[in-house]
């Protein structure tokens, strides 16, 4: 049994200071604090953190995972290419646009495994989900390709 949902995260009690943080706080713990202070980049951790969060999230279909990541301001998805064993979808507004350009470094690793576990919990078959552009890296938007098999 998990200690806490993503349901639970939606229980806010803060009186004064309400339900938000600013963003350079979620980047440092992102990115200075996980990417730059765990062995890999963090990876291993953002990525088993990341499918946990997804899987706790009650979702019944693609549309509303996506519009989960535009209400949490994690960035605005939209759906380029799709067959029935992959989909394309890229971040528009992503939580690192505006950071400097670090040519060969992705960072959204956390947002497509968030991604990537809701959708585990309405597909059935194996997913996988791999960040292929970053702002990061110097790329227009974040772009994730997801394979179903």
């Amino acid at each position: 049994m998990s200690l806490f949902t993503f349901e639970d995260m939606k229980s806010i009690k803060r009186e004064t200071l309400g339900n938000l943080v600013p963003l350079e706080l979620f980047r440092s713990v992102r990115l200075i604090g996980m990417y730059q202070g765990l062995p890999m980049k963090g990876r291993n951790t953002t990525i088993a953190v990341g499918r946990e969060i997804g899987k706790s999230m009650s979702i019944s279909s693609i549309e509303e995972a996506l519009q989960i990541f535009e209400d949490l301001k994690i960035g605005i998805p939209r759906i380029v290419r799709q067959t029935k064993e992959e989909m394309h979808i890229i971040i528009e507004d992503c939580f690192c646009e505006g950071l400097p350009v670090a040519e060969g470094n992705m960072v959204c690793d956390l947002e497509g495994a968030i991604l990537e576990g809701a959708l585990t919990t309405i597909y059935e078959g194996k997913i996988s989900i791999r960040e292929i552009k970053c702002n990061v890296n110097g790329d227009e938007n974040c772009e994730y390709v997801i394979k179903f098999s």
